[in-house]
């Protein structure tokens, strides 16, 4: 049936007077394997149902053949939303939808017919976690009740360079709330303003990962074709591995932190999360970007690129020479991940890579703490919601956790211990704790940790069971790429982390996109209801 409906498309693609020309990079051309299940849905000749399952390739060459519109994509992922979100025992991925979704589209129809399209994210339904500030008719909360009527009063960077790009911002996502850093209590997924988030392999019995829980959730279950997550420590890369995406946790300062609610100025960074390592970097292109206002990202200047297709490789594993660092996960993974993992190495070898068994890294018996994250955590959001509109009252984190005891009920199920402690510190980072802590992060996790084991052993790149490892990785401010990487017994999603020095995300989606070809292991889950 593949191999049918890929007949279908590119001989129409193919015969049809075209309303625009294709790519000059190729961005329409068709592969089989991004489809997957089909059923008797027929739009144009091709299952819709295929298609929400498809790369963003793939949906480009449907938009391009007259398969489908982008409102006729938008509808049906709206379909699936009802169908799968709310009703019932649903996943509670989405936080809010947009109102506009449906204008965006036909407006973006309209232009590619006249223009033809503006990049391969034209026309593209994506969501976007609830902590990224839109200035439209969503409301930005980070999951918190205390903010779930605050309005941005202008569009995070990123979502700026989306719009730019042409996609369809459809909505924003459920996630941990305040990105996991308001309770010690909180199980990932929860947040007072959305609920809990459940993992479409399976709901209430899988964990859902987090922060960036509804992201992974969402794209999991078909509802958009990709999202943007955020991370300060594993809240990309462990929703991707609990839900068998790939998800890439950029270089500090590749992507801008403007407009987005933070934890820490040293370790927040936004990132793709998608079906597919194509997907990812197609998503990853659109990101990037110098943004005046975040100071970070001028160090990208000159090493980053609004295009990482060029990467996509299925020969980049041949020769690359890769750490295996089991140490992390010793004690952490289960016996029914072992055999998984060690079935990876062996498709590693047979493509080609060079493993270099039992890596250590020097730092890795250190002690670490998360000092760092109280004290800038109290200073980010600050200065985050210092910029509200003047008519928003909530203005300090003193606010917000004062708002919380006076809404106890509803917005405290578990607690604010981390809020509270947050709280406590100057503001100002200015304490010899926080300066210690921030210089004792940077020396163990580069000089004295990753970079120590990549210049021993002359490494290329890190390779992690599940996310273990994503810690380290968020200190240094260092890249990391998420992959499926199969599922446990009871169909539990098993993935990977590969980790590279600064700015090597071309060598992580070059190393990524081989493993992904050569194994192919992601199985769409059967959602319920």
């Amino acid at each position: 049936m593949r191999l049918i409906v890929e007949k279908m498309i590119s001989l129409f693609v193919f015969y049809r007077p075209a309303l625009f020309p294709l790519s000059q990079k190729g961005f329409l051309t068709f592969r089989p394997e991004d489809l997957h299940n089909t059923n008797d849905l027929m739009k144009g000749g091709v299952p819709m149902n295929d298609l929400l399952e498809a790369g963003i390739r793939t949906l480009q060459k449907a938009l391009a053949g007259g398969f489908t519109t982008s409102r006729e994509l938008t509808l049906a992922y709206l379909e699936r939303i009802a169908a799968h979100d709310k009703r019932g025992a649903g996943l509670n991925a989405i936080s809010e939808l947009n109102p506009d979704a449906l204008h965006i589209a036909d407006a973006l129809d309209r232009e590619r017919l006249i223009r033809g399209p503006r990049s391969p994210l034209h026309g593209i339904p994506v969501l976007i976690k609830d902590n990224i500030a839109t200035a439209d008719q969503m409301h930005t909360s980070a999951g918190s009740l205390a903010l779930a009527d605050s309005y941005a009063g202008r569009d995070a960077f990123v979502v700026q360079q989306l719009r730019s790009a042409g996609a369809i911002i459809l909505g924003k996502t459920n996630m941990t709330e305040w990105a996991n850093f308001i309770s010690t209590a909180m199980p990932n997924g929860y947040s007072s303003r959305g609920g809990q988030v459940r993992n479409p392999y399976g709901p209430g019995r899988f964990d859902t990962g987090g922060s960036s829980s509804g992201s992974g959730a969402a794209i999991a279950a078909g509802f958009a074709a990709a999202a943007v997550g955020t991370e300060t420590s594993g809240s990309i890369l462990n929703p991707s591995a609990n839900h068998s995406l790939v998800g890439i946790k950029p270089t500090l300062g590749l992507v801008s932190r403007t407009g987005i609610i933070p934890i820490a100025t040293s370790q927040d960074t936004a990132g793709p999360m998608a079906l597919f390592v194509e997907d990812a970097a197609i998503l990853l292109g659109a990101l990037t970007g110098v943004d005046s206002e975040d100071p970070a990202t001028g160090a990208s200047a000159g090493r980053s690129y609004t295009d990482y297709t060029p990467f996509l490789d299925k020969s980049g594993l041949r020769g690359a020479r890769i750490g295996v660092v089991r140490t992390f996960a010793d004690d952490v993974m289960t016996d029914d991940q072992r055999p998984l993992f060690e079935a990876v190495l062996r498709i590693l070898q047979e493509q080609g890579a060079i493993l270099v068994e039992n890596i250590r890294i020097p730092s890795e018996q250190e002690t670490w703490d998360s000092s760092v994250l109280y004290y800038e955590f109290k200073s980010g959001v600050n200065a985050y919601l210092s910029r509200l509109p003047a008519s928003f009252s909530i203005r300090t984190l003193g606010d917000i956790i004062e708002w919380n005891k006076e809404n106890a009920d509803a917005a405290l199920r578990y607690g604010q211990d981390i809020l509270e402690k947050a709280d406590q510190t100057g503001g100002s980072l200015t304490e010899a704790e926080y300066l210690d802590s921030r210089l004792r992060d940077l020396r163990q996790s580069r000089t004295e940790g990753l970079d120590a084991a990549f210049d021993q052993h002359q490494l290329d790149c890190l390779l992690f069971p599940h996310d273990f490892g994503a810690d380290i990785a968020a200190k240094a401010g260092y890249p990391s790429i998420s992959l499926p990487a199969g599922y446990e017994p009871s169909g539990n999603p098993f993935g990977i982390m590969f980790t590279g020095r600064a700015y090597s995300e071309p060598l992580l989606i070059r190393i990524g996109y081989s493993f992904e070809q050569a194994s192919l292991l992601r199985v769409p889950p059967q959602l319920q209801g």
